[in-house]
């Protein structure tokens, strides 16, 4: 090879594109890394496909999937991967599972990292304080992770970014959807998916008749009996007995930590601006995988999939939002059964 042909192929070389690695799938260390969250050093971990700080031409949609109550990001970050398997969106999806990490020493006992901030065992669900930093709040760090992959400079060619959770994780998304305040300053779509969850931040203290949903969505060998006339929705009848129906998180009232900051106004208004979809499973119908039985959860439907379709239809027809539903056959409470499913791809992989 001639000296001008060593030059000619070094030239070449330096001005092709640079390709980032391939994606990281495996639930491991090395899938993982840290947000800083309030100034440091604290901070809480994340499962992700490409790194946060490394910039990458190829991903054009950002896909975060938030866990149930067993706060297992590892197990959800592998339902992640493989749903983007089966989207065929790999290679231009960057996949985020959060990890809500909890020990109080009784309910909740996780093994932490150094520096890696304790979530309230329950309250991380609605945006609350962490144990170990209050002034941080669970719903300042989906802020954070959403501001850090909305940098141009990092993924220039970001178009969307589509925040989901299932169960517990999708109360979080139900709660964050409608408080969050990044939405409208990210440069870049948000949709929400909220999958599965035991119950539902209600606008008002109107609750749901059982003309507010399906037959199919009571529990198995309930035959119910709706009066001809029969309202979808009304004030709770037996609120003296259950005084917490429309308290945060079940409704708007005694708001706490990072959903104090906004009127009810304020918060209705984004609830029925932001695309939402719920996706729910058909076989939702049985009290199983933490499912909350408690007055004021039980005053908005008998079953999670009752309470999804009823929450979606109020939303819809009181406060004139466009959230769609869509039911996943042949699944009950299971995140990998929904989230792999041909009715949940296209809703989590939209094309751009």
């Amino acid at each position: 090879m001639t000296r001008f042909s060593l030059a000619l192929l070094a030239t070449t070389l330096l001005a092709a594109p640079v390709h980032a690695a391939g994606p990281c799938t495996t639930a491991s260390p090395e899938c993982t890394e840290w947000v800083s969250l309030g100034g440091g050093p604290q901070r809480s971990l994340v499962y992700r496909t490409y790194p946060l700080d490394v910039k990458n031409e190829a991903i054009t949609r950002v896909f975060v999937l938030i866990h149930g109550a067993g706060r297992d990001a590892d197990n959800y970050f592998r339902s992640a991967t493989a749903a983007a398997f089966l989207g065929g969106a790999l290679e231009n999806t960057l996949v985020i599972s959060p990890r809500m990490a909890s020990n109080d020493g009784a309910g909740c006992k996780d093994a932490l990292g150094e520096n890696e901030i304790s979530w309230h065992c329950n309250t991380w669900r609605s945006g609350g304080p962490s144990l170990t930093n209050p002034t941080v709040t669970s719903f300042d760090f989906i802020d954070e992770i959403l501001r850090k992959v909305a940098r141009k400079g990092v993924f220039p060619n970001l178009k969307a970014i589509v925040v989901a959770g299932h169960s517990a994780g999708g109360q979080v998304v139900n709660r964050y959807e409608m408080t969050n305040q990044v939405h409208d300053s990210l440069g870049v779509g948000v949709t929400y998916v909220v999958s599965n969850p035991s119950s539902y931040a209600y606008p008002d203290d109107a609750r749901p008749t059982i003309a507010a949903y399906s037959l199919t969505a009571n529990a198995p060998g309930y035959i119910s009996e709706t009066a001809a006339g029969t309202e979808a929705f009304r004030p709770l009848g037996d609120a003296r007995n259950c005084t917490t129906y429309d308290q945060w998180p079940f409704g708007l009232n005694n708001r706490s930590g990072y959903s104090a900051k906004q009127t009810d106004h304020q918060i209705r208004k984004q609830m029925s601006a932001r695309p939402t979809t719920y996706l729910l499973g058909e076989l939702d119908i049985l009290p199983l995988g933490g499912f909350d039985g408690s007055c004021p959860a039980m005053a908005q439907g008998p079953t999670r999939l009752a309470r999804g379709q009823a929450f979606a239809k109020h939303v819809n027809e009181k406060f004139g939002a466009k959230h769609a539903v869509a039911i996943v056959p042949l699944c009950g409470h299971n995140a990998r059964c929904i989230f792999t499913s041909e009715t949940a791809l296209p809703v989590i992989f939209p094309k751009n």
